[in-house]
């Protein structure tokens, strides 16, 4: 199954975002765009987003809808799924880091109940950790110079149980050590003998090894579902000329 929508997000700081309606889903939709940083805007702004949102009788959105598109401009119309070409997803927020969670506009209770578990389960500390990242951006390239030892080291330190697992308490604090002392990991290669052709039968260890794999190396057999669980960036080969370089997941069916 593909996915509903790309999920995208949109730099609005400073920018015009044009908000039409008032009441209350018009005003939640201000507050959106504002602690975003951008700018609610009347009709004639020259915006790229616009959302339509009316109080209960004041206006059909559906002409709103179409003059804005007309200006290519895209739309979200609340509660209206067809007038809409992008939806809002359910956010939890650890400023740098945002987590954004969506259903395509199917049930937004589902995706409120998502980002309750989510805020229960991420750290408040854990933007600190990103800005501790963000601020060390230079030293890393210098530290592994090369993009693949790069990332693998990350996802070593990242990962969980590791020196800078986000859920760990002082995860930041032990960031400075770890570029001084850390290590990519080397070349490692997993086969892995799938049962089912469903994604959803797939172990935990499966799951988090496709995860983070640079290499998925598989049979003509393995669905597509399956592969969509790598990394997009994942190199995707046959099982006849896999290549030498950081983790090579092999996948067959039984």
């Amino acid at each position: 199954m593909t996915m509903p929508a790309l999920p995208l997000f949109h730099i609005l700081a400073g920018k015009p975002v044009i908000v039409l309606g008032s009441g209350e889903a018009a005003d939640a939709k201000r507050r959106l765009v504002e602690r975003a940083g951008g700018r609610c805007a009347d009709e004639p702004a020259p915006a790229r987003l616009a959302f339509v949102a009316p109080a209960p009788g004041e206006f059909d959105p559906a002409p709103a809808v179409a003059r804005l598109r007309a200006r290519g401009i895209l739309v979200n119309c609340v509660d209206r799924p067809e007038l809409c070409d992008f939806t809002t997803p359910a956010l939890v927020d650890r400023a740098p880091v945002l987590v954004a969670i969506g259903t395509a506009g199917a049930s937004a209770g589902l995706a409120k109940a998502l980002r309750l578990r989510f805020e229960a389960l991420l750290p408040q500390r854990l933007g600190a950790l990103a800005e501790v990242l963000r601020m060390m951006r230079e030293e890393l390239r210098h530290r592994w110079p090369d993009a693949g030892d790069r990332r693998r080291a990350l996802d070593l330190a990242l990962a969980e149980g590791g020196v800078l697992d986000p859920l760990a308490d002082g995860a930041e604090s032990r960031a400075v050590d770890w570029l001084a002392n850390g290590t990519a990991p080397r070349v490692t290669r997993h086969h892995l003998t799938l049962a089912s052709p469903d994604p959803d039968d797939l172990t935990l260890r499966a799951a988090r090894l496709l995860g983070s794999a640079d290499v998925i190396a598989h049979g003509a057999d393995v669905p597509a579902a399956i592969l969509d669980r790598g990394r997009a960036d994942a190199l995707r080969c046959g099982l006849g000329a896999i290549p030498e370089t950081g983790m090579v997941v092999v996948l067959t069916m039984r």
